[in-house]
């Protein structure tokens, strides 16, 4: 099924029942993969699998009806990690997401730092690029996008049992394959990347001073954000997340 086109909806998928898909999508599936009346598409919605689903067409409207579940919602008791990233300039922090979105991230939250670069950031814009790369990937479920918050506003609300990595280039920590051997997870946790030029020594106190912080190193070089993004989320995924 993998020539199949592959969508995500935000409806209920019930079987035989007609979804009206957006003029994007319709568009898309009409135009750009010339599909007709009878052929078919994946769908998932992050909720009741993934349907193979006929789809009808009537002018510029095309509907698909939920045929064939392919695969059911599955039932992680804990989903990917969080990640909180101080924003790049668009095409990096586009990246960022894309890539985070195909390694599992439950949650994307852009936060401001004292040495953030990049103020304004289009929530909606980062939603389309999450959806994109989950349907490209095979992913079943969608990360939440939450709106730039400022760095400690965000943290006000993290559980005190979670923990959050801190990727600290500037300090002293464990790498962070070994300090992820050494924490329980079991109820989530998170990764912290800083902007480029890291946190300012203010920063970086206030959040070794907290109990859920979990100081790490990513190597002996100084990564670029969007790679140590990257980097953090693979190692996650190989410790404690789904690749085991």
């Amino acid at each position: 099924m993998s020539h199949v086109p592959r969508l995500y909806v935000d409806a209920p998928l019930l079987p035989e029942t007609l979804i009206p898909l957006p003029d994007g999508q319709a568009h898309y599936l009409a135009r750009v993969m010339r599909l007709g009346g009878g052929d078919q598409a994946r769908i998932f919605n992050g909720r009741e699998g993934e349907w193979v689903c006929e789809l009808e067409i009537d002018g510029r409207k095309v509907f698909a009806k939920p045929v064939t579940q392919l695969r059911s919602q599955p039932k992680a008791l804990v989903g990917g990690p969080q990640l909180l990233f101080a924003p790049l300039k668009k095409t990096r922090t586009d990246f960022a997401v894309e890539k985070a979105t195909e390694l599992g991230a439950s949650l994307i939250q852009p936060v401001g730092t004292a040495y953030t670069q990049t103020h304004r950031v289009k929530t909606e814009r980062l939603e389309s690029l999450a959806i994109e790369a989950a349907e490209q990937t095979e992913r079943m479920d969608l990360p939440r996008i939450a709106e730039k918050r400022p760095l400690f506003e965000a943290l006000k609300s993290w559980p005190p049992d979670r923990p959050l990595v801190f990727c600290d280039e500037a300090g002293e920590a464990l790498p962070m394959q070994k300090a992820l051997e050494n924490i329980n997870a079991t109820a989530g946790g998170g990764i912290l990347i800083g902007p480029e030029g890291g946190f300012s020594p203010e920063e970086r106190d206030r959040l070794r001073k907290l109990d859920f912080i979990v100081p790490v190193m990513l190597g002996p070089r100084i990564l670029r954000a969007e790679t140590a993004i990257v980097s953090a989320l693979t190692i996650w995924q190989s410790v404690l997340g789904d690749w085991g």
